[in-house]
């Protein structure tokens, strides 16, 4: 994969799960990251220790999303600690992974959860990349983390599917734009991960087989597994990709 030495990545929600595995990969690869976290420090903490425990640099910076103001809380962190690293202001590499699911079909969900779902998982993401592209370098990567239910219908998570289409299509529209400073956008859509997200899905091994079936691999995706993939799209290795959406679901409902 290509040498991240030099850059400098953000990577929301990073603090445990895919967004763990996608800061510990970045920072192999050689760049300083921004542990983000909304309300754990502890976990942000423990991503950030590991990776400076492999040789790697890293800074957490916490910021509620979905609220106002947050993504000016954030980017104000993130200011803040790369000075506080006596790195260079500017970022490389945005990853947009923090999100949140709550369950509900349509006749289910009420106003309030529709709004907080796509407040975290639109909106911040949205804004987090206006104010990002104001400090990003030429040549920088937008990585959306969105899901397989953008194509595959899952009707008992109907506002996280909502939620997520929309940043598919966010994706494309700002590959085109963003073009000609050489940034590319692209999107990963993971399937069934095992990570705290759905703890509850797999609470039993008779759910956990049922997840895990599938896939053509018959288990479960790893942290790991989406994490690589993010590692190649933020490296110079995926220069001529952008506007694409990644399946990176094992082989899931084919």
């Amino acid at each position: 994969m290509g040498d991240l030495n030099g850059k400098t990545a953000l990577v929301t929600g990073s603090s445990r799960g895919i967004g763990r595995g996608i800061a510990q990969r970045l920072a192999q690869d050689g760049a300083l990251v921004a542990v983000h976290y909304g309300n754990n420090d502890t976990a942000a903490k423990e991503t950030a220790e590991t990776i400076r425990g492999a040789g790697g640099r890293a800074f957490i910076i916490g910021a509620e999303l979905g609220v106002p103001g947050d993504a000016e809380t954030l980017f104000a962190a993130f200011d803040d600690g790369l000075a506080a690293c006596g790195a260079e202001p500017g970022l490389d590499i945005l990853v947009n992974n923090a999100a949140i699911s709550l369950p509900g079909h349509i006749d289910e969900v009420t106003p309030e959860e529709f709004d907080r779902t796509l407040a975290v998982n639109t909106k911040a993401p949205f804004f987090l990349i206006q104010h990002g592209l104001r400090r990003m370098r030429d040549g920088g990567r937008i990585i959306n983390i969105s899901s397989a239910v953008t194509t595959t219908a899952f009707p008992s998570t109907i506002a996280y599917g909502v939620s997520k289409g929309a940043v598919d299509t966010l994706t494309l529209t700002l590959a085109k734009d963003l073009g000609a400073r050489g940034i590319t956008v692209n999107t990963i859509a993971p399937g069934f991960v095992a990570t705290d997200m759905n703890a509850a899905m797999r609470s039993t091994p008779e759910a956990e087989a049922a997840l895990a079936s599938i896939s053509v691999f018959n288990r479960l995706g790893r942290p790991a597994d989406i994490a690589d993939v993010a590692g190649f799209l933020a490296s110079d290795d995926s220069r001529w990709i952008t506007g694409q959406r990644f399946d990176v679901t094992g082989g899931s409902m084919l």
